[in-house]
């Protein structure tokens, strides 16, 4: 028996959920697939999956044992692609996933420019607010807002990503322009909602952190909606500056100063990270796009270069 064959066929049915489909991406009969996921049960003397006309579910031995095989073939496939790309030219798919705001208006804009440099590498491009995790998604690279995250991994803070609080000025002209954080319950509030809910309004008032929230106008986790609605005069917007400084430029926003300082998390650190897992580099593709994006977005918000290895 073919055992790495029959682990492939067996981590793609687990992923399809259809031993159809899981044929199907192989190009083999359904029956062809199915005896040897059988065969490789026999060997194992223990069932992986309940087969049934429906749908086709993992044992609870089968779920460890599709854990622990996952990660060997993911590093037999990388350790393939190492060999086969040794010092050759960057090419093959890249997949990138970025948050909606900075894939819209910094990151897709960049790859064009990469593209034209790198013609050989497909780009597979995800924009989702939704975290990826590097180890468990196929992606190569991830861009995310917040923190350094807590993963093994190689994080690259590309900016910071400071919040600030703006309005336009006709909103302020008929509700008056806020100073104070404790004026803020007497105004209206767009929220950007992340994975763990809308960001709440806090300052810390001798020594004591305090949420200063304005009531609640309209909530999303689409960015540029809500700019939209904060153009159309409907409340006070919290966002991160680098996606509000061009609307505070042109003066169709007006940035708010309080007495207190107005954040949407106790944590300073707030940054846009670019993240791969370390022996990742080493592929051409990844190396490429890493060097790319960090020359192109870095350097040019920031004097410092804040790498970060979780491994």
């Amino acid at each position: 028996m073919d055992q790495v064959r029959a682990l492939r066929y067996f981590s793609k049915v687990v992923e399809t959920g259809s031993f159809t489909l899981a044929a199907r991406a192989f190009s083999v009969p359904p029956s062809s697939l199915s005896r040897r996921i059988a065969d490789l049960e026999q060997s194992l003397g223990a069932t992986l999956l309940k087969r049934s006309t429906r749908v086709v579910k993992l044992t609870e031995i089968g779920q460890d044992y599709y854990r622990q095989v996952k990660q060997i073939l993911e590093q037999l496939e990388l350790s393939d692609e190492m060999v086969r790309n040794y010092q050759s030219t960057p090419m093959g798919h890249l997949h990138i996933s970025s948050m909606v705001g900075f894939g819209e208006r910094i990151l897709l804009p960049l790859m064009d420019e990469f593209s034209e440099m790198y013609p050989e590498i497909v780009l597979d491009i995800s924009l989702s607010d939704e975290l990826s995790a590097l180890s468990r998604d196929d992606v190569d690279i991830a861009i995310r807002g917040g923190y350094a995250p807590n993963e093994r991994v190689v994080a690259i803070k590309l900016m910071d990503n400071h919040f600030i609080a703006v309005a336009s000025q006709q909103y302020l002209n008929e509700m008056g322009i806020p100073t104070r954080v404790s004026e803020l319950s007497q105004h209206k509030g767009l929220y950007f909602r992340t994975p763990n809910g809308p960001l709440p309004w806090i300052c810390e008032i001798d020594g004591q952190w305090q949420e200063v929230s304005a009531p609640k106008a309209a909530i999303s986790n689409n960015g540029k909606w809500l700019v939209d609605k904060a153009l159309q005069n409907r409340g006070i917007l919290m966002m991160a500056g680098w996606a509000l400084n061009p609307y505070v430029d042109r003066g169709e926003l007006i940035k708010l100063q309080f007495d207190y300082p107005l954040y949407v998390t106790q944590n300073p650190a707030l940054g846009v990270y670019l993240l791969y897992q370390k022996q990742r580099y080493q592929v051409p593709k990844v190396k490429a796009a890493v060097d790319f994006l960090v020359s192109r977005v870095k350097h040019q918000n920031s004097p410092h270069n804040n790498i970060h290895s979780f491994v």
